[in-house]
């Protein structure tokens, strides 16, 4: 029978720790010398090195083929999606709701407006920007603008008329004519239209509840977003642009209530994607409770 092997002292294992640590029998510390430490030092300091030197050469490589004003694949934005203010979002679906005899709530609608219109404020946008021709694409191939950008389009908040919030800071939330504001997204170097006869606009129509609606009408007039304000040439390149607005006001009657689709109409913007319902359009219900 083999012999049990003998159990070792807390000093002992110590002491056999200790012997590991420092040997001065063959002079090693933790079982090489001292020069054997200095070589295999030298060795993992230069693999880093390299290793270092390495990824610092593949991160400047691909930075270097990146174009800092434009994202390289843009192959899954073909049209730009569309967004409504007040942006008040229900579970599923996009709710504007207000009571009109109750002033907390109408407020909550028009201070939104507000609140986002604060970009468009006609000295920001009269000292900040380029004076654009009206109904031309506004083509730049080199960087003129101050600080190596390129001139962006004014876009004055005193062009949606009486939704602007200028002349009624209310936006006609505190009674049956409220105003809603359209803005399609960005897209850079995206030109909605070959046509020059057909001038990309906003067409609003009423998908349940028509009886509801009396009227609307479209700031600026027809609901046009004016060629000069395309291509975007990116936030780098274009710090100061802001996106063109169509302001819709609403005169509703009856019941009050109705679910509108509002659609930027252009031969390159489609709007029928079942899979991004927001591609194109964008549908709401407005609310107006007493």
């Amino acid at each position: 029978m083999a012999t049990l092997k003998e159990k070792r002292t807390c000093g002992q294992r110590c002491e056999d720790f200790g012997h590991f640590v420092w040997n001065s029998d063959n002079g090693t510390f933790m079982g090489r010398t001292p020069e054997k430490w200095v070589y295999i030092s030298l060795y993992y300091a230069a693999f880093y090195v390299v290793m270092t030197a390495l990824f610092s050469l593949a991160i400047w490589v691909l930075m270097y083929t990146l174009d800092p004003y434009a994202p390289d694949y843009q192959d899954q934005l073909k049209s730009p999606g569309v967004m409504v203010w007040p942006d008040t979002y229900g579970e599923e679906q996009v709710e504007i709701t207000y009571n009109i005899s109750d002033k907390t709530s109408w407020m909550k609608m028009s201070k939104c407006l507000q609140d986002f219109l604060q970009p468009y404020n006609d000295t920001l946008q009269h000292d900040c920007h380029h004076n654009c021709t009206k109904g031309k694409y506004f083509i730049q191939n080199s960087f003129n603008a101050p600080g190596h950008t390129k001139w962006s389009c004014p876009f004055p908040q005193s062009a949606l008329g009486p939704c602007s919030g200028l002349e009624d800071p209310t936006f006609g939330y505190n009674c049956t004519m409220p105003c809603v504001i359209i803005k399609m997204n960005r897209i850079i170097n995206f030109l909605p239209s070959n046509q020059t006869d057909q001038p990309l606009h906003v067409n609003c129509t009423v998908l349940d509840g028509q009886e509801n609606v009396e009227k609307m009408e479209y700031f600026p007039e027809k609901g046009i977003l004016d060629r000069s304000y395309f291509p975007y040439y990116g936030r780098l390149a274009q710090p100061k642009y802001v996106n063109p607005l169509v302001a819709v006001r609403f005169s509703l009657v009856e019941k009050k209530t109705a679910k509108i689709q509002c659609r930027v109409v252009s031969e390159k913007i489609s709007y029928e994607n079942f899979h991004d319902p927001y591609e194109g359009k964008v549908v709401f219900f407005l609310k107006a409770l007493k």
